[in-house]
């Protein structure tokens, strides 16, 4: 294998950072496909700037036969044609040898949403006396009414939200920038965590976050998906509920009223049309139930 080989990822991996604006974990991802990919160019002698067609076939027919899942598959496939897109580009070699390979198809699973009743079980909290109480339960509402993905959450700043019209500017995945709504966040939940239990944890501190903790720094992720988790399990739910269930909830229950799939696609801040469209599948499937449970002659 080229000794240039290692220096061309890591090449790679400031153009996934900073030309394409891609997350640290994809990057971080896309790194481990790659050393993957030397290791198995070196225990076969091949050259990564003369593999062929041919050759991209057998790697994939390899990782198949490695027991990958199709998942696992295609995210090294997918790795791999933007890696030799990358070679393209600085003209090392003229094509890419992953370019009409298809992935194998990968079965999507629904998403796990909440129904009416449970969102009202896990958000509906009596006591509104403890101020950490009163920040766990914005937690939720504010992920329900926003859609937001965790790690979004905890990034939102005071001065992203814009009280007089209800928005958000959200800085998503790829660095790039939308507009969320938070009116449906009940305002009688919003001021008591602002205005009262907010300033109480910060004791004295000063925060640019919307989400502390008691250092009056940022919240972690892993500390929000704890807290759904506690509240899940208190109220004895049976589905598994993590934060992004509530960014599914809330997908799912904006098209079940009527929304349109490319608007609710932009405030989840979807690149694609067909990310959203698994949402469809759920409506679709509730359609069928509604039918079946009322038409006289079912």
């Amino acid at each position: 294998m080229e000794n240039s080989y290692e220096s061309y990822v890591l090449s790679f991996k400031e153009y996934l950072l900073y030309e394409l604006n891609y997350a640290k974990k994809t990057g971080d991802t896309y790194l481990q496909v790659l050393k993957l990919f030397g290791e198995y160019l070196k225990k076969n002698n091949l050259s990564f700037i003369r593999f062929s067609k041919d050759d991209a076939s057998k790697y994939k027919a390899f990782l198949i036969q490695e027991k990958y899942e199709n998942k696992t598959t295609s995210l090294n496939l997918s790795a791999l044609r933007t890696f030799y897109t990358y070679l393209v580009e600085i003209k090392l070699i003229a094509i890419n040898p992953f370019g009409g390979l298809r992935n194998p198809k990968v079965a999507r699973k629904l998403p796990n949403f909440l129904k009416p009743s449970e969102t009202d079980i896990i958000i509906n909290e009596n006591n509104l006396d403890d101020d950490l109480e009163i920040r766990n339960i914005f937690i939720m509402e504010f992920l329900y009414a926003t859609g937001l993905r965790v790690s979004e959450l905890v990034a939102v700043k005071i001065a992203d939200l814009n009280f007089s019209d209800g928005s958000l500017k959200v800085m998503g995945k790829g660095s790039k920038e939308r507009i969320v709504y938070f009116k449906a966040c009940p305002k009688d939940i919003m001021d008591n965590y602002l205005n009262k239990a907010r300033i109480n944890i910060l004791n004295g501190k000063r925060s640019e976050y919307l989400i502390v903790n008691k250092n009056g720094n940022s919240l972690s992720t892993r500390s929000v998906e704890l807290i759904v988790k506690k509240y899940a399990l208190k109220n004895e739910l049976k589905s598994k509920v993590t934060p992004h269930t509530f960014r599914h909830t809330f997908a799912t229950d904006l098209l079940n009223n009527g929304a349109d799939i490319r608007s609710v696609g932009e405030l989840l801040g979807h690149e694609s049309l067909s990310t959203t469209q698994i949402y469809t599948h759920i409506t679709s499937e509730r359609l069928k139930n509604v039918y079946n449970k009322t038409h006289p002659r079912k």
